[in-house]
C-alpha cells in the first residue's frame, strides 16, 4: 500500500531536490530512479540527489535538480511515469536509475532491458541528454543472471551512445559501515560516495546540454 501511495503522489508532485537552490526557470536535471535515489531510510536532505543539487549550486552551473524517484519503482512503473515527468519538467538532462527492483524480483532481463531501451529512446527523441546509472545484483542471484544484468546497462549505453556510470554503488556496496541494515541501501555516510561516483560522469553533460537542446 505504501508503494501505491508513493506512486500516486509522484504523479501529483515531483519535488525539487533542493527547494530554492536555483530559480524556477533554470534548466532542469531530472533524477528518475527508485529508492536508491529517493533517499530510502534516511532524511531527504542527506541523500545523494540533494547533495548533487547543493554541489551544482556551489559550482555555479545554474541548473535546478528535480528528484522524480519513487521507492520500490520497477522499469514498468518508470516507463509509465516518464512521459508526464518529461512533459512537466522539460529537463535538459535525465539521470536514469532504474532496474534494481526488477533484478531483485528476478524478472526476465529481456523485459527490463526493453523498458529501459524505450525510456532512453523517449528521452533522446526530445533532444535531452541521458546519464544511465548502472546497478548490480548480489551474487546469490547466480552468475548468469547477475552477469547479464550488469551487461544490460553497458549494452544499452553503447547502443544509444549515452553516458554510463557502470555501478552507482561502487566503493559503497561492499562496505558495511556505508550501508543500511538491509544490505541494499546506502546509509547517510555512503551518500557522498554516490555523489562522487555520479559527478565525473555528469559534469560533461552540464556543459553539453545546450548542444543537445539546440540540435533539434
Amino acid at each position: 500500500m505504501s508503494r501505491v501511495i508513493g506512486i500516486l503522489l509522484a504523479w501529483l508532485v515531483i519535488v525539487p531536490a533542493a527547494a530554492g537552490a536555483a530559480p524556477s526557470q533554470a534548466p532542469v536535471v531530472l533524477v528518475f530512479g527508485d529508492s536508491l535515489s529517493a533517499g530510502y531510510g534516511i532524511r531527504v536532505e542527506q541523500g545523494w540527489v540533494s547533495l548533487l543539487a547543493q554541489k551544482i549550486e556551489h559550482e555555479g552551473y545554474g541548473f535546478r535538480v528535480v528528484n522524480a524517484s519513487v521507492s520500490g519503482e520497477t522499469t514498468d512503473g518508470g516507463l509509465a511515469r516518464l512521459p508526464r515527468a518529461l512533459a512537466v519538467q522539460k529537463p535538459r538532462i535525465v539521470l536514469l536509475e532504474l532496474g534494481a527492483n526488477d533484478g531483485l524480483r528476478g524478472l526476465p532481463l529481456a523485459g527490463t532491458r526493453d523498458n529501459l531501451d524505450q525510456m532512453i529512446a523517449l528521452i533522446q527523441s526530445q533532444h535531452i541528454a541521458v546519464l544511465l546509472l548502472g546497478l548490480r545484483l548480489p551474487p546469490n542471484y547466480g552468475e548468469r543472471y547477475t552477469g547479464g544484468f550488469m551487461r544490460m546497462y553497458q549494452e544499452l549505453a553503447a547502443g544509444h551512445h549515452i553516458a554510463l556510470l557502470p555501478f552507482l554503488l561502487d566503493n559503497v556496496a561492499l562496505h558495511a559501515d556505508l550501508m543500511q541494515a538491509d544490505g541494499l541501501h546506502p546509509n547517510e555516510k555512503g551518500q557522498p560516495s554516490l555523489l562522487d561516483n555520479v559527478w565525473p560522469r555528469l559534469l560533461p553533460l552540464l556543459g553539453e546540454s545546450k548542444r543537445w537542446k539546440n540540435s533539434g
